[in-house]
């Protein structure tokens, strides 16, 4: 399998980092919760390694993304309360990553391929840690909104049905005005850097769908 290359490594934020070491930018991601370019930085700095290791043992192109995203997003909360220690040569970073990657390619079950719905070049995993970080700050209701609508393609009319049957009484118009706040309240949620490498081009925000123009709907 080929390793796939990341964009954002180029990114001036991303490499004005690059003379940072690892317990420095460890450092300073603990420190500074509220910015997101010195993940993206350990990110970056070590995929390629990470890829390798999970390429090795995946079936398929789809199940190896799959199983990189999952992997970074543990490393993402764990980074949290990981402590080094001084000396590098009896715990580095490098090493914890191989000892984290090799834990989730033994314990993370991998769904057939059919019901992976990530897309790597849609969200490389520091901005879907971000967005998922973001995400938890929606009410429950606007989540499932957005799962249903990001993830299933579903319209406004087959959501407002769904939730009806679920005895929450909501119209099509109330859910795509849902959608619209909740996409916009998941592009501030998120850290101004990772909005600046990430959505400089394109919005988080995607366009609500109106059941007026479709035909077919489900």
């Amino acid at each position: 399998m080929q390793i796939p290359s990341f964009p954002e490594a180029n990114h001036p934020l991303v490499k004005s980092l690059s003379h940072y070491g690892d317990q420095e930018l460890l450092a300073l991601f603990q420190k500074n919760p509220d910015a997101g370019q010195y993940f993206t930085a350990i990110f970056c700095r070590y995929s390629p390694l990470v890829y390798t290791l999970i390429a090795n043992t995946a079936r398929s192109p789809v199940q190896a993304d799959y199983l990189f995203a999952q992997t970074w997003r543990h490393v993402f909360y764990e980074l949290n309360g990981l402590e080094l220690p001084p000396d590098p040569s009896k715990k580095s970073l490098q090493s914890w990553l191989l000892n984290v990657t090799a834990n989730c390619v033994n314990t993370i079950e991998l769904p057939p391929v059919e019901e992976i719905h990530y897309s790597l070049d849609s969200a490389p995993p520091p901005l879907w840690c971000y967005v998922e970080r973001s995400l938890g700050q929606l009410s429950p209701l606007q989540r499932l909104m957005v799962l249903m609508s990001q993830t299933y393609h579903w319209s406004e009319t087959r959501i407002a049905a769904y939730l009806q049957a679920e005895g929450e009484y909501i119209s099509p118009a109330d859910v795509k005005a849902q959608l619209v706040e909740a996409y916009r309240q998941l592009e501030t949620g998120l850290p101004e850097d990772i909005s600046t490498i990430y959505l400089e081009r394109n919005s988080l925000v995607r366009p609500v769908n109106d059941d007026s123009t479709r035909s077919g709907t489900n």
